[in-house]
């Protein structure tokens, strides 16, 4: 009966034309397990182990392919795929090897770190969740995939969806910030902005959701390290955007290199199989981080072959790099430590996600070389890279509406970060090539062009310490200029101010001062770049700041001292063009912040959604014997969800369709937004809820509900939000996943502090 029912859905689909995803199919695919069962009928164990082998390929020179160590591999049918190779004439070359010189032809699967764009770069992943736009997200994911498939990539390391709220770890520059909801939106649309509809089409890529799991959590900010959490944290907290991910198709999933309850995750059954497969439902296949099964030794998890048999059993295919799998597995089984269905379950599903790619039908699919000379770094690309990163900048401060300025006049250009071409891109743009993007200086010269005059200085280095520097240098190029001690760099600094009606200071972090072994104690701007601001403010000129940063920082000097700040993260290729559009107010900056900006590291972790206390601070400032500090107020410098307009935003009328509700009821909450300000611009209207009273405790508010809206000058616009008891659910103690009855706040804002709020009651 079930084969019937299967045969005329799939007649269903082919009468009526619809679109039938292999990577959505799951076990209805027969066509794909009889070749799967084939295939694997042929292959010895050495083969089959080989398909679990990930190697690093290093750069190579067209021919040398076939005669290094990872060639002879191939040949030998002891690797399953390949990362860090890219071109397509190497590709090909590589590809060749395996379909030709190998027993059975089985192709390889290119992947690679693709996490902001491929050759056109877009923002960093934290700026692309400021711009609380999903469809801008998957749009940009859709170009990151039609240019790393032009050049041969076929399966990419993102999305990096780990929560994070510690900004202190350098790898919150690679995720969607603090928040679980606008986490699994994300998720979602880098997951369909890569694979597509189709992952046999040649221009799109199979995800790797990534790291698996709560890696974000690392103690102390600092990477690689221990994660220890409740599971009712895990469930409502950190796992939505893994399970979102999940939910979209993801086809491929890599492990954390932190424990979960005492065991590395890269052998954590409970997560990778109980988890992951039972639960979830998840089939697709998962991949271990660099060396993380070899690392589960120094977790004191025993020796390679110990580890590689615990990864195996635990439910990881892939090993990356480590070659644990490839050398011990064979004892193992001999040993009877992993069984002969161990090995074939995580053989075919390697294979399975190459059938899915269209590899076995085309292995050169994505070794055309026109794609990658017409549709690698285009005009298109570089339009869309430059608008997308306007969307991200934050405006956090502007006072009597310093920003925008025009464009002409006198402008005085200083800062570090003002003409320093190889920080542009942001941390892992593995695929850039720096010397394409703009510098704020080429930007802002472009712009003023016949219109007036611009001054530009450095004014000091990133930081004064040339050894941090080297440590920090994007592609190992120092930018510390040892040509000019710092006394003179800021003398001309303080002489070009001076010639200028108006300074723009473009200080901020380098690029590599954030991301992976990036972990800072001290989030604030290099002292040196606070003496130069505090130089330039000397003048009497007004100052905007412009800041570059991969992370929230700690900002309070700079929020009492300068008249206007607007962070703009690292926005890619395009970052001086998409900087002077905002700055001369051709777009109005639209980003709101996805993770809290601390008054100091002292209050960290801080985030917005944070449970309440048996004494709650009553107030804004110190009470003894409530939960507050002695020495700063408990709340944020910049709150979630924070970030000026041009525009000046009204929020009003806020009215609900009821107010006592029952069962599977809708509530419609409605609220008017206007803008009362000069400029056309647009404003992300956020919906929160807070449950008053639950099983277990809840927090004082979520996100449920995102809109971004564009309301010209003078418009009012009625914003509208559909509720269901969806929105209600959470996980209990017992990791039920369910709503309960009782007293609601609904509130809708512009950030998650200044909110207009109603109450309302939901029975069952």
């Amino acid at each position: 009966m079930k084969k019937t029912i299967y045969f005329f859905i799939l007649a269903t689909i082919a009468l009526f034309g619809l679109s039938f995803s292999p990577q959505k199919s799951g076990d209805s695919d027969q066509k794909m397990h009889r070749f799967i069962d084939d295939l694997m009928k042929k292959m010895t164990l050495e083969e089959k182990i080989g398909q679990l082998n990930l190697p690093a390929f290093g750069d190579i020179v067209t021919g040398q392919a076939s005669s290094s160590n990872v060639g002879t591999k191939i040949k030998n049918g002891q690797v399953g795929g390949l990362f860090n190779l890219k071109s397509v004439k190497k590709i090909r070359e590589v590809q060749r090897i395996a379909v030709e010189e190998s027993r059975l032809k089985i192709p390889l699967i290119f992947g690679m770190d693709v996490i902001h764009g491929y050759q056109t770069t877009f923002p960093i992943p934290l700026a692309m969740a400021a711009s609380f736009d999903p469809s801008l997200v998957e749009r940009m994911a859709r170009v990151a995939a039609t240019e790393a498939t032009a050049d041969g990539i076929c399966w990419n390391f993102s999305p990096m969806v780990d929560i994070s709220r510690d900004p202190r770890w350098g790898r919150i520059a690679e995720s969607a910030g603090e928040d679980p909801y606008l986490g699994s939106k994300l998720a979602e649309a880098y997951v369909k902005g890569y694979q597509g509809e189709r992952l046999s089409d040649e221009n799109t890529m199979m995800a790797c959701v990534k790291h698996f799991a709560l890696y974000g959590a690392s103690e102390a900010g600092r990477d690689y390290n221990t994660v220890d959490m409740s599971k009712v944290r895990m469930y409502n907290e950190y796992l939505p955007p893994y399970k979102a991910a999940v939910d979209a198709g993801v086809g491929s999933v890599m492990t954390s290199f932190n424990e979960i309850d005492g065991m590395p995750a890269t052998g954590n059954k409970w997560l990778l199989t109980n988890l992951l497969r039972d639960q979830w439902g998840f089939n697709g296949f998962v991949v271990t981080d660099y060396t993380a099964i070899n690392e589960m030794i120094d977790h004191g998890m025993g020796d390679l072959q110990q580890v590689s048999a615990l990864a195996l059993k635990a439910g990881t295919d892939m090993d990356m790099v480590g070659e644990g799998f490839l050398t011990s597995l064979k004892k193992s089984l001999d040993e009877g430590k992993v069984s002969e269905n161990d090995i074939n379950q995580a053989c075919r599903r390697i294979l399975e996600a190459k059938y899915k790619l269209g590899l076995f039908d085309d292995p050169y699919r994505y070794c055309n070389e026109e794609r990658a000379e017409n549709e690698i770094f285009t005009v298109e690309n570089n339009r869309i890279a430059r608008e997308t990163a306007t969307q991200t900048f934050v405006l956090l401060k502007n006072d009597q509406d310093l920003l925008p300025i025009e464009a002409k006049g006198k402008i005085a250009l200083i800062g570090p970060l003002a003409d320093n071409i190889q920080n542009m891109p942001g941390t892992w743009s593995v695929a850039a090539d720096y010397t394409q993007s703009v510098t704020v200086l080429q930007g802002f010269t472009e712009a003023m062009k016949g219109k007036g005059e611009l001054f530009y200085a450095k004014g000091c280095n990133i930081v004064d310490d040339a050894t941090m520097d080297a440590r920090v240098a994007p592609f190992g190029r120092p930018s510390f200029d040892q040509g000019k001690p710092s006394e003179q760099l800021l003398n001309e600094a303080v002489a070009t101010a001076k010639k200028a009606d108006i300074i723009v200071a473009v200080m901020g972090e380098a690029a590599e001062m954030s991301g992976e072994s990036s972990s800072r104690t001290d989030i604030g701007l290099p002292e040196n770049q606070r003496t130069l601001l505090a130089a330039l403010l000397k003048t009497g000129k007004p100052v905007v700041m412009v800041l570059f940063a991969g992370r929230p920082m700690t900002l309070s000097w700079e929020n009492d001292n300068i008249p206007a700040i607007l962070n703009v993260w690292f926005a890619g290729t395009q970052a001086g063009n998409a900087i002077a559009d905002v700055v001369f107010g051709k777009t109005s900056p639209s980003g709101k912040l996805p993770a809290t900006f601390p008054v100091n590291v002292g209050q960290i972790p801080i985030y917005y959604n944070h449970k309440n206390t048996g004494r709650p601070l009553q107030g804004a400032w110190f009470q003894k014997f409530r939960s507050n500090y002695l020495d700063v107020p408990n709340e944020p410098l910049f709150p979630f969800g924070f970030g000026l307009s041009y525009g000046r935003f009204e929020y009003s009328d806020f009215n609900l369709s009821k107010t006592q509700l029952k069962g599977n009821d809708q509530l419609i909450a409605s609220v008017s937004l206007t803008n009362n300000g000069k400029h056309d611009a647009q404003e992300v209207v956020q919906l929160y809820i807070r449950d008053w009273v639950g099983s277990i405790t809840r927090p004082v508010a979520e996100l449920k509900g995102i809109q971004k809206v564009l309301v010209k000058s003078g418009e009012t616009k009625n914003i509208q939000f559909t509720i269901t008891p969806e929105d209600l659910k959470f996980y209990n103690a017992e990791l039920k996943y369910d709503w309960e009855a009782g007293d609601f706040d609904i509130m809708i804002g512009g950030n998650s502090r200044d909110l207009l709020k109603k109450t309302i009651h939901w029975e069952k």
